[in-house]
Formats: structure tokens, C-alpha cells, sequence
């Protein structure tokens, strides 16, 4: 028995010679302001590269909405190419009647040289009219014929030239629109190529900035979870005050976490798409809370919840606090572990993101 208390006395002097555990250690004020200054520091690093990230994506869609112009642009030549090669096959079309004019008509002149030739040309007549013994009025007959023989030639010839002059024109002015708007084309392509080229060295550019702001994110979150973390277990330690969820709040966040995956749509209130404060609003409605479609009245629906106090449920508000409610512009469902539910905007789904964004400004607990 003397041996049995000998040893439980060393055992409660080992007890109270080591020190408790760091989970159960308090954190000294002195470490909270440490933590929380990292974590401030963090995020005016992450201030500036995100700033950078605002302005190479601003100018990235002011090139997209270049490119997408010249694209247009684009387009409204390769329909007017198109218009343009309809026309020059209906002038080739035009072009291959003139040109079977232009030989029917050298065809013609073709005859009368074979008969000049063949002694059968208008000279015949000159001679039968100078060597004739006739009277006058056959004379008169003859000199007649002459003059109309002549004037057929003349037409003949003056017909093929007319129509090779026309078919001349025609085949000039097909090939001269075919060739403007080739050129027209070929310059609204390059500036289309040139568009896409910058957009793209843009976008790279954008996706550098954007694995960097990542990067700092993850390690302003990180600090900023520490300071949370060790302010939450210093105002435990200090006031055994509960963390945990209220019953509506589980509730809240529970159902928030069904919705992943819906699509934004701007106005919209379930049940298959959500805006940011219609969510929330039906989030609420689920516990029997009546909170109106706005962020506005939503960020006066209760209680200001201190950061370092949040519990499931409670609404995180992200803008800028002022006389105008609408200067708070977006709102999501805190569901522990810094995370929070939200429809964040056009083109997104409802998802999961972290709760520490550079405009939050406080959170409610609705009631």
C-alpha cells in the first residue's frame, strides 16, 4: 500500500510539472495580435496582385469585345463576298451570252470575208455595173443593191464590234468586284487573327496573375484561419461560450448545401436557379423565417454577428457598409470551417468558396 501511494504521488508530480497540451493551451493575446497581423499582411499582398488581376481583366474584356467586333466585321465581309460571287457568276453567265454574240457575229464577218475572197464580195457588182450595157434604170437598180450590200457589212461589223465591247465591260467589271472583295476579306481576317492573338496573350497573362492571386489566397486563408482559430479558442477558454449551431441555423446551412450546382440567374428564387439573395431568402424560409429578395433589408434581418463568432446559418454580407443599402452587393450562407454557400454570379453555379473575401463586411444571424 506504501508502494502504491509513493507511485500515485510521482504520478500526480509528472501531471503537474508538464505543461498541457497546445489544444488545450489558451493562446496568449500577444499571439492572436501576431496572427491577425500576418493574416493583414497577407491580404494587402493579395490587395495588390488582385488589383493587378482587375486591371488585366478589365483590359482583356475590353480586347474581347475588340475582337469580337472585328469578328463581326468579319463576317459582314464574307457576306459581302458572297453577294459579290453571286454577282460575278451572274456576270459570268451574262459574259457567256456576249461572247456567243461576239462569235455568231465574227461568224458573220467571217462569211463576207470568204466571199470577198471567192470573188463574191461587193466589188462584183462595181464591175457588173461598170461593164453593163443597160439601160438607166437597171444602172440605177444596181447602184441601189450596192449601197444596201455595203450597209449589211457595216452592220455586221458594227454588230461585233458592239458586242465585244460589251463583253469586255462585263468580264472587267465581275473581275474588278471579285478582286475588292477578296481583299476586303483577306484584311478583315488578319485584323481577326490579330484580335485573337492579343486576347489570347491577354488571357495568358490573366491566367499568371490568377494562379498567383491563388496561391496568396490560400495563404491569406490560412493566416486568417489561424487568428480565427486562436481567437475563437481564446474566447472559448475566456468565456465557455458555445460555437455550435443553433438548431435553425444547422438547418439553414443543411438545405444551402442541397442547392449545389443550380445555375445563377439574375432575379431569380428557386426552385432550379438562384440569384445570391434569393437563396438566402429561401435558405431562411426552409426554418420559417421571412426575409425579403434583397441584401438590403436582408443585412438588418437581425443581429451583426462578430467574425471570430460566426455559426451555421448566419449571413455573410460583401460590399461596403453606407447610408445606401444597396452598396452591399452580394450575400452567402456561412456553413462552417470559413466556408460559406452562396450563388456567387451569371454564368456560375450555386457553390462552396471560402468566406474571406477583401469586400466582406460582417455577417447577421436572421431571427
Amino acid at each position: 500500500m506504501r508502494a502504491f501511494r509513493a507511485g500515485l504521488a510521482a504520478c500526480c508530480l509528472v501531471v503537474t510539472l508538464c505543461p498541457p497540451a497546445e489544444a488545450e493551451r489558451a493562446p496568449s493575446p500577444r499571439e492572436v495580435k501576431k496572427a491577425r497581423q500576418v493574416a493583414r499582411e497577407r491580404s494587402r499582398t493579395l490587395g495588390v496582385v488582385t488589383a493587378r488581376l482587375a486591371t488585366a481583366q478589365s483590359r482583356l474584356d475590353g480586347l474581347a469585345a475588340e475582337a469580337e467586333r472585328l469578328v463581326e466585321a468579319y463576317n459582314g465581309e464574307v457576306v459581302r463576298l458572297r453577294q459579290a460571287e453571286l454577282s460575278y457568276a451572274q456576270a459570268r453567265e451574262r459574259l457567256a451570252a456576249a461572247d456567243a454574240e461576239v462569235e455568231r457575229a465574227r461568224q458573220a464577218v467571217g462569211l463576207l470575208a470568204a466571199q470577198a475572197y471567192g470573188g463574191l464580195g461587193l466589188m462584183t457588182p462595181v464591175v457588173g455595173m461598170l461593164v453593163d450595157q443597160g439601160d438607166r434604170e437597171g444602172a440605177l437598180h444596181r447602184a441601189s443593191m450596192l449601197a444596201q450590200l455595203w450597209n449589211e457589212r457595216a452592220a455586221v461589223l458594227g454588230r461585233m464590234h458592239d458586242t465585244q465591247q460589251v463583253a469586255a465591260i462585263l468580264r472587267t467589271q465581275a473581275a474588278n468586284a471579285y478582286a475588292a472583295q477578296q481583299v476586303a476579306s483577306e484584311r478583315a481576317e488578319e485584323a481577326r487573327k490579330a484580335a485573337e492573338a492579343a486576347v489570347a496573350r491577354q488571357r495568358r497573362d490573366t491566367r499568371q496573375l490568377r494562379v498567383r492571386t491563388e496561391e496568396l489566397s490560400r495563404r491569406v486563408d490560412a493566416a486568417r484561419s489561424r487568428a480565427q482559430r486562436l481567437a475563437r479558442r481564446r474566447a472559448h477558454a475566456l468565456s465557455a461560450l458555445a460555437t455550435g449551431g443553433s438548431a435553425l441555423g444547422d438547418m439553414v446551412a443543411d438545405w444551402a448545401l442541397t442547392q449545389l450546382g443550380k445555375p445563377y440567374v439574375w432575379a431569380a428564387a428557386g426552385p432550379n436557379t438562384y440569384d445570391c439573395s434569393g437563396l438566402t431568402m429561401r435558405a431562411w424560409e426552409k426554418a420559417g423565417v421571412r426575409l425579403d429578395h434583397w441584401t438590403g433589408t436582408q443585412w438588418t434581418s437581425g443581429p451583426h454577428v462578430p467574425l471570430d463568432q460566426l455559426k451555421r446559418g448566419d449571413l455573410l454580407f460583401f460590399g461596403h457598409v453606407s447610408d445606401d443599402p444597396g452598396t452591399i452587393h452580394h450575400v452567402g450562407i456561412y456553413v462552417g470551417r470559413d466556408q460559406m454557400v452562396h450563388a456567387p454570379q451569371t454564368g456560375d453555379v450555386v457553390r462552396v468558396s471560402s468566406i474571406w473575401r477583401g469586400d466582406l463586411v460582417g455577417a447577421t444571424r436572421p431571427r
